[in-house]
């Protein structure tokens, strides 16, 4: 019809364009929202409490727990006693132990005795440490020595410490050199071999990068593999100590000879030799004690300041 205009709009589609547009410009506000709440939780995420242990935690927390366990074995030791579960020259009453420990002081043998293998466990160890580092870099980056000599170290770290005591006094006599080579072929397979894991599990990303800066060859292994790695070599060194010291006593207490001196497994094979039983447990029990106050002051310390530069330990004293 004349006069007639056809918009070509129906009222509900002008109602539909309406309700669509609506929501439109509330998007970008919507969204903005969403994204600053994410920005607000992933900092969340990344903000590490950090706080400083009170003497009272340290206190219940590291020094209460093993001090009641002793506590409670050194209580089930003197029930035994008590009850008689055998003859007393096989498991003598505690304070037998305790005199023998206050007879080595008073003749001034204890510390002697003590330095005597901590000394060499520590300089044995830091041998094997100089040998092991440079050895598992290059097994972790050389394919083809890795391929030889990778199973031979893990069949090293395998085979106990004491089967290396006969060859060694044939080979090198009883002398300090045949201690110290005791120690070396059972510390230095498993630095090794914890170096290598630590590499195994460092990002491919970080190489990269490193070649990309320009770090290779010495460069890289100073600057890029061994931080990235030392979560594992620090857990390989842990694992070292321990072989050192194990090797370390299988020695002394198979080999003896004046010159050797007399440490704590010289002392605890002699006491077996005397039919002595409180010095053999006071022997036992001060190798036991050095191996672990060598592990709580060195390398306690250091594990702690690894994981808490990674965020891994992040209330740790």
């Amino acid at each position: 019809m004349a006069g007639t205009e056809i918009t070509g709009e129906s009222p509900k589609t002008t109602a539909a364009v309406e309700k669509t547009d609506e929501p439109t410009g509330e998007r970008p506000k919507q969204s903005s929202q969403d994204l600053a709440g994410l920005e607000a939780g992933l900092d969340a995420l990344d903000a590490v409490q950090i706080r400083r242990t009170s003497p009272a935690e340290v206190l219940v927390q590291k020094v209460l727990p093993p001090v009641v366990a002793v506590a409670l074995i050194l209580l089930i030791w003197k029930v035994l006693v008590w009850a008689k579960v055998t003859d007393d020259y096989k498991l003598p009453d505690p304070k037998l132990v305790w005199d023998a420990l206050h007879q080595l002081w008073l003749k001034g043998e204890l510390l002697d005795i003590i330095w005597t293998s901590v000394s060499r466990g520590l300089f044995g160890f830091l041998i094997a440490l100089a040998i092991a580092t440079p050895l598992g870099l290059i097994v972790a980056r050389v394919k083809f020595i890795r391929a030889g000599i990778g199973p031979i170290l893990s069949g090293l770290q395998s085979l106990p410490s004491v089967a290396w005591v006969p060859p060694a006094v044939i080979w090198l006599g009883l002398n300090d050199k045949m201690m110290y080579t005791v120690i070396l072929l059972g510390a230095v397979p498993s630095i090794a071999n914890g170096l290598v894991s630590g590499i195994d599990q460092v990002p491919p990303l970080f190489l990269r990068a490193g070649r990309t800066l320009g770090a290779r060859g010495l460069v890289s292994a100073r600057h890029i593999l061994l931080p990235a790695a030392l979560p594992g070599y620090v857990a390989g060194l842990k694992q070292g100590w321990a072989f050192s010291w194990r090797s370390l006593m299988a020695a002394e207490i198979i080999a003896k000879s004046p010159d050797l001196g007399l440490g704590l497994g010289q002392y605890l094979e002699n006491q077996r030799n005397n039919s002595d039983m409180a010095g053999v447990l006071l022997g036992i029990i001060m190798i036991l004690f050095v191996g672990i106050a060598i592990e709580l002051l060195i390398f306690a310390p250091i594990e702690r300041r690894v994981l808490r530069s990674r965020g891994l330990l992040a209330n740790a004293r």
